[in-house]
């Protein structure tokens, strides 16, 4: 199975051909990618068989294995995803690592989390920081949804909130708020992969202007940041300085940074006179 349908993923233009299979296949047979080597010539049941056929059959037109399997992994947990979520991406994995290494764990802080989406953000910082109190946003009914899911999977307590953030102002100020919006326009979708495109939810993807959703961001910091506190967006690699020049005017102060593969990719900051020094 593995040579046959690495081979087949190949003739449909699948993207790693090899890497699909194996993932299917550990899925299915519950078992790690590297313990099918170590089981190579283990033959498959027919029951086995017949729950593989048809996510062969899906795959081979370009769903992305997450949405068949139902399940990614991000930063320590296990997540519930379907075609009502985006796939969590290792950049944003990155922008939680961010939060917690100027953050610690010392003192119960506010942490509101802006599309959160699956929840991956939101929950991420729940179980490394128990002690905060963490919200989470989206005006995705069927969003909320999932991440309540995987708030209950991972047994995290999480405030949900079903709100527009463009017009939604807080009762209380944060202390950090994060978010990763749709940072795509429509003339850039063309550019995108087919199985984002033909998968994903384009809502949570593409966006008429991407500097007024961070417009909206940065407006929505000045009313509802504490005056200590700091922000964190994820950001489309091609827009840092644009997007930059939005987020770093008075009240507040941000800057660049790069992610893992050197491209512009987040932007942090706060009130420029309170400011954390790590930011």
């Amino acid at each position: 199975m593995l040579e046959w349908a690495t081979a087949y993923f190949s003739e449909k233009g699948i993207p790693s051909p090899r890497l699909s299979i194996e993932w299917l296949l550990s899925h299915v047979l519950d078992i790690k990618r590297l313990d099918l080597y170590l089981k190579f010539d283990r033959p498959l049941s027919p029951d086995e068989l017949d729950r593989l056929k048809p996510m062969i059959l899906r795959r081979a037109k370009m769903e992305p294995l997450q949405y068949i399997t139902g399940s990614t992994d991000f930063y320590n947990l296990t997540l519930h995803v379907n075609r009502d979520v985006l796939i969590p991406r290792p950049e944003t994995e990155q922008l939680v690592e961010l939060i917690l290494q100027n953050h610690s764990a010392d003192e119960p802080l506010d942490f509101l989390d802006i599309g959160t989406g699956s929840g991956c953000i939101a929950l991420a910082v729940k179980k490394e920081r128990p002690e905060w109190n963490v919200t989470a946003m989206d005006n995705c009914e069927k969003a909320l949804k999932v991440a309540g899911e995987n708030a209950r999977i991972n047994g995290l307590e999480i405030t949900f909130l079903h709100e527009d953030f463009e017009t939604w102002r807080c009762e209380k100020p944060m202390d950090i708020i994060a978010s990763n919006p749709p940072y795509i326009e429509k003339h850039e979708e063309s550019g995108l992969s087919e199985q984002v495109i033909a998968y994903e939810p384009r809502n949570a993807l593409i966006t008429d202007s991407v500097s007024e959703v961070y417009r909206q961001l940065y407006q929505l910091c000045t009313h509802c940041l504490n005056p200590d506190g700091a922000f964190y967006f994820e950001i489309n690699e091609t827009a840092g300085h644009k997007l930059l020049k939005i987020c770093n005017m008075p009240p507040l102060q941000s800057r660049l940074v790069r992610d893992y593969e050197n491209r512009d990719r987040f932007i942090l900051g706060g009130f420029e006179q309170n400011r954390p020094k790590s930011l």
